[in-house]
């Protein structure tokens, strides 16, 4: 008998556990699926540098050996898409080369991701020191320009507009704050 208690406790044993493995396949197939799964593929991709325009707003000013400028960004690319984070900032001279160290950042806070629809714009503030200020240590230079580089992206554009910069490397006359919406 003790044979056949042992058989029959087997036998139930299997059956529960087919029966708890049914009801879990079951319960897995009619649950909705995670919020990290549909998220990610209904996540809105980073705008690339091909679909924006980029220019300096030169608007703003500043007083006491500063200026601050509007970097605009425009989203072109016809889908919507975010930025987050601060833009890679460099002064540039005619043939495009890098003219000292590049612009800082300038944290106000933790950075946001701004969300584009066609034809959306952002914008990051740009701070630059009136290198006139500054010690003729920092070898003074004229610039046409600034190289940007889109939060997140390897690709820059060139937004053209003369001012004077540092041709020494070191700190930077300039810093960047992260972009925002308008």
């Amino acid at each position: 008998m003790a044979s056949f208690s042992a058989t029959r406790s087997l036998r139930l044993g299997a059956c529960a556990l087919a029966l708890l493995a049914s009801l879990a396949a079951g319960s897995a197939l009619s649950a909705p699926q995670a919020p990290a799964a549909s998220a990610h593929r209904s996540a809105v991709p980073r705008c690339s540098t091909a679909g924006l325009v980029i220019w300096l707003n030169a608007e703003d000013s500043g007083a006491l050996g500063s200026f601050y400028f509007k970097l605009e960004f425009a989203n072109l690319s016809g889908r919507t898409c975010t930025l987050a984070g601060y833009p890679g900032v460099s002064a540039i001279d005619l043939r495009g080369r890098q003219i000292g160290s590049p612009a800082g950042r300038e944290v106000a806070g933790t950075p946001g991701v701004v969300t584009l629809a066609p034809e959306a714009e952002a914008t990051a503030l740009i701070h630059v020191v009136d290198v006139g200020v500054l010690p003729g240590s920092c070898h003074q230079t004229a610039a046409a320009g600034f190289r940007v580089y889109p939060p997140g992206e390897r690709a820059a554009k060139i937004v053209p507009f003369p001012f004077r910069t540092c041709a020494k490397l070191g700190d930077s006359p300039m810093s960047v704050r992260a972009v925002k919406a308008p």
